[in-house]
């Protein structure tokens, strides 16, 4: 009886102990969390989302994504995005942030540099080689994409406030801009992409059709360059921010000809003016933004009031309903409406295009680093042509601040010819 009540004795508590966790080969049961466990797919998930705001610099919001995970490694990296955001410094003078801009990227230079216009397009563009070069160089020199929102935004009261931008030591806030997104018409076969679409991924692509008449997909011009580049490199840009693109509409928007009024009311417009809404939408969650560039690609200090008025209700019926409203107006020709003039109402066509809520106004000043003015309701910059143009008068000694941004001469294209020719003075503020 003894040995029966013994034998029961060790069954209960070899049955005790596989109840009470003794066997220290068990796990906790699957899917349970716990300090020092790894983190579960949720947890997992999370920490992968904070860091990537964290490397855009947007740590307040990475460290509520890591509010809800209590994993060891989500702790970790909370104390990471915590130093980080410790260590960030504010940009000194929101008035020294550089502007830099492009035009649409030649793909083929023999093409593009052989054309009837290929001394306009030596002197204003730049191939895709040339840019991808220019991009790893910006990047490896610390600089860090900014929208022109970031400058400074309105109070209450409508008034330019400085704002806050916040980076590890280092870095430097610039802004980047690209004129002339509409694949006009006489760029048709001459080594452009043909246009935008919107992949099957949600990616915005080029179309490109090459000498031999075959199209393929893929990344030819900057914004799917810039977008391939920051997924990359997702510290390359600040909160999201990628570029501003100046849009006219005469020959329509992204190679979808959509202009009523230079193509009529035709079902193949209506048709274009759709496909163009489905692009602009895709590039602004992208994280790009949209300025006014004149429908006409308007002298905006040359023409007229009137003409300039009936330019914009082609703009505000042909444009504003493919890409929305915009404060911004990046001039053609780099040619501001207050010359060198301080803005004031009785600037007829500044107090217009105030009216219609124009905040932020870039003309082209490519011999000073940064020019920026916030003053009153008002930002006003100056941008950097980088461009042929710019390229040749580095080589000849000027512009030293681009060596800022990138070496010219490691990034030229074998196949530009040089010395790039002088523009006439129709064409000296850039197109």
């Amino acid at each position: 009886m003894r040995s029966l009540w013994a034998l029961l004795l060790v069954i209960t508590l070899g049955l005790l102990a596989g109840c009470t966790g003794d066997d220290s080969s068990s796990g906790p049961a699957s899917g349970s969390s716990s300090e020092g466990d790894s983190p579960d797919a949720n947890d997992s998930a999370v920490i992968e989302q904070a860091k990537h705001q964290a490397a855009q610099y947007d740590y307040d919001a990475a460290i509520a994504t890591l509010a809800g995970a209590s994993s060891a490694e989500a702790k970790s990296a909370l104390g990471e995005i915590e130093s980080a955001k410790a260590n960030a410094v504010q940009w000194a003078d929101n008035t020294q942030i550089p502007h830099i801009f492009y035009h649409s990227l030649i793909v083929d230079p023999e093409r593009a540099f052989n054309a009837p216009d290929g001394a306009g397009f030596n002197q204003y563009m730049v191939t895709v080689d040339e840019f991808k070069a220019q991009l790893q160089q910006i990047y490896a020199n610390g600089w860090v994409l900014v929208h022109p929102e970031r400058i400074a935004a309105p109070d209450a009261n409508g008034q330019m406030v400085a704002q806050p931008i916040m980076l590890p030591p280092g870095k430097k806030p610039f802004i980047l801009s690209l004129d002339d997104m509409s694949y006009y018409e006489y760029m048709s076969g001459k080594g452009f992409a043909d246009n935008l679409f919107v992949a099957a991924d949600g990616r915005v692509q080029n179309n490109y059709t090459d000498a031999n008449g075959v199209t393929t997909q893929g990344s030819y011009d900057v914004v799917p360059i810039l977008d391939d580049f920051v997924r990359e490199h997702p510290d390359f840009s600040y909160r999201g921010d990628k570029g501003t693109i100046a849009m006219t509409g005469y020959n329509g928007l992204f190679g979808y000809r959509s202009s009523i009024q230079s193509y009529g009311d035709t079902p193949e417009t209506q048709q274009a003016i759709a496909d163009a809404k489905v692009v602009a939408d895709a590039i602004k969650a992208n994280g790009w933004h949209f300025a006014y560039h004149t429908w006409g690609h308007l002298n905006a200090g040359k023409v007229d009031m009137s003409w300039l008025t009936t330019d914009y209700k082609y703009w505000e019926q042909e444009v504003t309903p493919i890409i929305g409203e915009t404060p911004i107006w990046i001039y053609a020709f780099g040619v501001d409406v207050g010359g060198d003039a301080p803005y004031d109402d009785g600037n007829a066509k500044y107090s217009y295009f105030h009216d219609k809520g124009y905040r932020y106004w870039f003309n082209v000043r490519a011999h000073d680093m940064a020019w920026v003015q916030i003053a009153g309701t008002n930002v006003r910059g100056a941008r950097i042509n980088i461009d042929g143009l710019t390229i040749q008068a580095v080589l000849d000694g000027y512009l030293p601040h681009v060596a800022e941004f990138f070496d010219v001469k490691s990034t030229i294209d074998p196949k530009r010819p040089l010395p790039v020719p002088q523009p006439g003075p129709e064409k000296a503020g850039g197109n």
